[in-house]
């Protein structure tokens, strides 16, 4: 899959400008505030429906102005036609491929698989549980809509679970057959929810050790444990499940919350069966990052039958040269690529080729060499 061109209209900085791009390697090449980032922006929401920087449309928006549209060709089996069109006034967005408008999320997601890795990603090894389920879950709803549908499914079940909690402690409703019904049916999708991850996880951890082989030169040898259910690993999921939920029910109620399921889920890393959230190195920390993302690349490519669009957001000015030389080689192996940098002729380890393009962005002008 090759995404041809963008047009942008009023996004970010960009009043009206059009992009054409090469089948391989793309550089984004400009000063600070000439928005490198918004192309890569503008791309993600083509394939995802939103941004990766914020969760409010508007903030998108150029200053001033009511109406931002994207617009993107894609090239694969068939030339697909994507507009994202977002409306201030209306406060509504709407998603077209091929003229036809998208309405649910699950019907876009998976159809350009797409990868990004930015400096944001220090929060996958860094952060909190919450950081690594959100980086995991994206990677299997774009390779499998069962999942999606699922994880949509399992969502919706704990805010209606949560809010009938709240109407308990409150004493506006103490209907607690009601409560049990709910709690059957996070027990039921909780548990089909961890049995798919266990079995995604368990291909996908062969993935990055793959990768992150390729970057160090097997030099180390990287870990991931999958923490579910308070760290049990027996077979009986959904007994022990249902175990945990009669054990808190109490403190749910005091609470008002829902305490246990895979919405607590972790996912540990390690780096030769040392904890690398603990003791992992900045430079450990940044290649296991990146052979996240390129293991996403090739599980993404496997499972979907279509190369991922891949897009490194100032990447290479937080690595050594030798991790940069390593990275760069092997980017020659996923495809069409989309890379911004602030000085091109500093980075000459990328080794440009004439089927690359160099696109340079000064004062809202696109030039290409």
């Amino acid at each position: 899959m090759i995404l041809t061109s963008v047009k942008l209209k009023n996004f970010r900085c960009h009043k009206d400008i059009s992009l054409s791009f090469s089948e391989n390697l793309n550089y984004i090449v400009g000063g600070n505030g000439q928005g490198k980032t918004a192309i890569l922006e503008s791309i993600y929401y083509l394939c995802t429906t939103k941004s990766h920087n914020t969760n409010s449309d508007i903030e998108v928006l150029k200053f001033g102005e009511n109406v931002f549209e994207i617009f993107g060709s894609f090239k694969n089996l068939v030339n697909d036609e994507v507009r994202v069109i977002y409306s201030s006034e209306e406060n509504k967005k709407r998603y077209l491929q091929n003229g036809k408008h998208k309405h649910r999320l699950s019907e876009v997601i998976g159809n350009y698989p797409i990868v990004l890795l930015t400096p944001v990603d220090h929060s996958i090894t860094f952060g909190y549980p919450g950081d690594r389920r959100k980086f995991f879950d994206s990677i299997y709803c774009q390779a499998s809509a069962a999942y999606l549908g699922l994880l949509v499914d399992y969502n919706r079940t704990i805010r209606q679970r949560t809010s009938l909690l709240y109407s308990i402690r409150e004493n506006r409703n103490k209907n607690f057959s009601e409560l049990d019904a709910w709690t059957q049916k996070l027990l039921e999708t909780g548990a089909e929810l961890i049995n798919y991850r266990k079995n995604f996880f368990s291909e996908f951890e062969l993935f990055v050790k793959q990768a992150h082989s390729e970057i160090l030169n097997g030099n180390e040898n990287p870990g991931l444990t999958y923490f579910y259910l308070s760290g049990y690993d027996g077979k009986d999921i959904k007994d022990r499940f249902a175990e945990l939920l009669e054990a808190k029910r109490e403190d749910e109620l005091r609470r008002c919350a829902c305490l246990v399921g895979p919405h607590k889920d972790d996912f540990i890393f390690d780096i030769n069966g040392i904890n690398l959230k603990t003791f992992g190195s900045q430079g450990q920390h940044k290649t296991f990052q990146v052979a996240l993302r390129f293991a996403e690349f090739f599980y993404l490519k496997e499972k979907t039958g279509k190369a991922p669009i891949f897009l490194l957001d100032d990447v290479f000015g937080e690595l050594d040269t030798a991790r940069s030389v390593r990275i760069s080689e092997n980017l020659r192996r996923v495809g069409q690529t989309f890379i911004t940098l602030t000085d091109f002729t500093d980075i000459s380890y990328l080794h440009k080729r004439s089927t690359d393009t160099v696109i340079k962005l000064m004062d809202g002008i696109v030039t290409y060499a």
